[in-house]
């Protein structure tokens, strides 16, 4: 397992499982258990994605199944934007802990920046409240651009330790992952595969042929190479496997400047300027 430092000391693995568009049922109970038997530390939650208690029922259960304790795992989850405001940080954090059946998480982001840039910084402010009372371990955002970590940075008090993106070979972000490694913030992606659209790419598929591995496989060992913290989802026992049997091969440099030529400016998810919920 790899993992990655933050400029607070503390570490992240560098593959996670997530969670996104996975019914509040059995399903998500059953991937989150099988990632976590299949070495998978890291998984990715939100509330906003509304199957917080199934996939914590996957996280005890998995606990239970590999014999390992609470703190070997890494939980992530994110405020949504409902609750945004420093005075409902906290009670949005307790609520999504109690879907959990957890006492703390690893990691919780601010989901989105939202449009008004003060309701961003006041919701800041509850962020850093419960990472000061010692009760998340790492605070961080969601699909912040430059203008918004720039207005961040200039009042914050606590710099957040990751930001989470969407970055793919379509999407690959230079400018915003330049500005993240000046300043000392890890990026993460979310959907890297694209919802599966970046595995049916030629150049994808010829170097998945070149090295032996599956596609999928390629474009995570691309988060890796890049740095990148990643967090593909499947409920697919299988692929579930298969996303996490990265650590045994890297792309070389031809190979991994194929992949960043792919760069189209395009996007899957919302435009984190304009998005409000």
């Amino acid at each position: 397992m790899n993992f990655t430092q933050f400029h607070n000391g503390n570490n992240m693995p560098s593959v996670g499982l997530g969670v996104f568009r996975v019914e509040n049922n059995d399903t998500a109970k059953d991937a989150v258990k099988h990632a976590i038997q299949s070495g998978y530390r890291s998984i990715d939650a939100a509330f906003i994605y509304g199957n917080e208690t199934k996939v914590g029922e996957g996280i005890a259960e998995g606990i239970k199944a590999e014999n390992i304790s609470r703190d070997d795992l890494f939980i992530t989850s994110k405020l949504w934007l409902d609750d945004y405001g420093k005075n409902n940080v906290k009670e949005a954090y307790e609520k999504s802990l109690n879907l959990l059946g957890l006492d703390y998480l690893d990691l919780y982001l601010m989901h989105w920046p939202g449009t008004d840039a003060d309701l961003m910084l006041n919701t800041w402010e509850g962020l850093e409240a419960l990472y000061n009372q010692q009760l998340v371990k790492n605070i961080g955002v969601s699909n912040f651009n430059i203008d918004h970590l720039d207005i961040l940075l200039n009042k914050a008090t606590v710099k957040p330790v990751l930001n989470q993106v969407e970055f793919h070979p379509y999407l690959t972000q230079t400018e915003l992952r330049n500005y993240l490694n000046k300043h000392e913030i890890k990026m993460e992606s979310w959907s890297p595969l694209m919802n599966a659209e970046i595995l049916q790419d030629e150049v994808v598929n010829n170097i998945a042929t070149e090295i032996n591995k599956s596609p999928a496989q390629v474009i995570i060992r691309w988060n890796i190479d890049h740095d990148v913290i990643t967090i593909p989802k499947s409920v697919t026992p299988s692929r579930i496997e298969e996303n996490y049997d990265v650590f045994n091969f890297s792309l070389n440099e031809a190979q991994m400047q194929q992949l960043d030529a792919l760069n189209q400016n395009k996007r899957i998810g919302p435009n984190p300027a304009e998005f409000n919920g």
